[in-house]
């Protein structure tokens, strides 16, 4: 039986982070690297395809750093 891929649906997910990063909160998945038991998810500015970064893709996990999908200032001073 093949293994259970880990996080299985990010490549194309849509991510706000709570502070800005690289000068943007809104980012796209749009590559994912496997490397041993870590897995990489390479992030772009939703608004300038520059801003390129690769981050581990557990961090995506910290609600105090990402929220999963673009959410306006209003929604992220809600939850918090």
């Amino acid at each position: 039986m093949a293994q259970k891929q880990k996080f299985p649906h990010l490549l194309g997910s849509k991510w706000t982070s709570t502070q800005k990063t690289w000068g943007w909160r809104h980012f796209q998945v749009i590559n994912r690297k496997n490397q041993d038991k870590w897995v990489f998810a390479e992030m772009t500015a939703s608004c300038d395809d520059n801003v390129r970064f690769w981050i581990n893709a557990k961090q995506l996990k910290d609600r105090d750093l990402w929220l999963p999908g673009w959410k306006t200032l209003e929604d992220i001073k809600e939850m918090e």
